[in-house]
């Protein structure tokens, strides 16, 4: 029996999902893909300039599973910037730091920290205790949860 995939904590969700190098035909361009879970480890390392302990931390994952998850990351931009690939970012195994939720009964919006949802599997409306509420998506126009080859997104 394989071990349970263990959700990894994303504080940004990036809102640009494509990058496609200049002066390469389509037909010839090749794609490198992105889980948005590496790109929070890129950010978290390289632009935050966190050390890798307390990334992991960010992440709610261990030390050595976010160095994996760093250094995929790098091959894949690597390949991609010295090979002029595109890079897409999509799927993964993550859930949002804070996510927002809409009753559907009252139309009530609020948020819930990552940390309630791992812990409590099911939620109600804080106004009306409705239990008919509905996940809003993290992502903006041209993103799509899943992705490629079983890569899946908690929402």
């Amino acid at each position: 029996m394989t071990r349970p995939v263990k959700w990894r904590r994303v504080s940004f969700m990036p809102e640009i999902n494509y990058f496609m190098p200049a002066g390469v035909a389509p037909g010839r361009l090749g794609e490198v893909c992105l889980s948005v879970e590496e790109v929070e480890a890129i950010r978290l390392k390289d632009l935050e300039d966190l050390d890798q302990e307390e990334c992991a931390r960010r992440m709610s994952i261990s030390r050595p599973t976010f160095h994996r998850v760093l250094e995929n990351a790098r091959k894949k931009l690597a390949d991609a910037l010295l090979n002029g690939k595109a890079i897409r970012i999509e799927g993964g195994n993550f859930e949002m730091a804070m996510r927002r939720f809409r009753c559907a009964q009252d139309g009530h919006e609020w948020q819930v920290p990552f940390e309630v949802m791992v812990g409590n599997s099911s939620l109600a409306c804080p106004k009306c205790n409705g239990t008919y509420i509905q996940p809003l998506p993290p992502f903006g126009l041209g993103w799509r949860p899943g992705g490629r080859r079983g890569r899946r997104w908690r929402g």
